[in-house]
């Protein structure tokens, strides 16, 4: 796999200055990066997200190990082998993972709910704390400055909707201040503002590194309940109707 060392300018997605590695990413090949993340400490973390493509990232010894794939579709059938891949490249045995973070949305049902179906199953087989955070807010860490410049970050919701969610700036801890949303609004009515960003994927790496940033401040993570803003398509039947005689 070749790769290219880039120095990222301003304020990065999980370290204030890091060196990124990052391999270009094709329709049927995965997308590689990896950064520095001081903030990890002693901590091994797993982050998992479908809520656009599929994401997977492993964060060890100041390090985080991202695999991704922009297919908006077959979730199912490519976090199995991201997760082997991820483990792979970063050299981290499952065995080490002290907490999994799983990305809770906004996003569609269908796609949303692998992801954190597969972060639970980690969890649990391994005993460790789940972790749930929104994917916008990993998206805003990888833009806000050290200034209060805010940003928006809308998600296309389908059905002519979109997920909107706005952040002011990182607070002390390097968290990003969410100021309004998630919220679903409908596309006729969207009126673009000029900080607005309209993410192709969520950065599990960024989730990892968000992860790490809370535990560090003693902040708490969301509800372990995805966040749809719709009801979803599927839904289970309602209880038989009576028969009069």
């Amino acid at each position: 796999m070749s790769e290219a060392i880039e120095q990222t300018q301003g304020v990065p997605a999980v370290a204030q200055a890091q060196a990124q590695v990052q391999a270009p990413a094709t329709a049927s090949a995965p997308r590689y990066r990896e950064v520095a993340a001081p903030e990890l400490g002693d901590r091994v973390l797993l982050a998992i997200d479908t809520a656009i493509g599929t994401g997977v990232a492993v964060g060890a010894a100041g390090r985080i190990f991202e695999v991704s794939s922009d297919d908006p579709r077959g979730h199912a059938e490519a976090i199995g082998l991201l997760l082997a891949e991820v483990f792979r490249w970063s050299g981290v045995s499952p065995t080490e993972i002290t907490g999994v973070v799983a990305g809770i949305g906004p996003g569609p049902f269908t796609g949303l709910r692998v992801g954190i179906a597969a972060a639970h199953a980690f969890a649990v087989a391994r005993r460790v704390p789940l972790l749930p955070l929104q994917g916008h807010e990993a998206v805003a860490l990888d833009l806000l400055g050290g200034a209060s410049s805010g940003v928006r970050v809308v998600q296309d919701a389908r059905r002519r909707e979109l997920f909107v969610t706005e952040f002011l700036g990182l607070d002390w801890a390097g968290i990003p201040e969410r100021v309004a949303g998630p919220g679903l609004v409908a596309r006729i009515d969207y009126e673009a503002v000029p900080n607005e960003v309209w993410p192709a994927s969520i950065p599990a790496a960024s989730l990892v590194g968000l992860a790490a940033r809370r535990l560090a401040a003693g902040r708490d993570f969301e509800a372990d309940r995805a966040v749809y803003l719709r009801a979803p398509d599927v839904k289970l039947p309602g209880a038989p109707k009576r028969v009069s005689s």
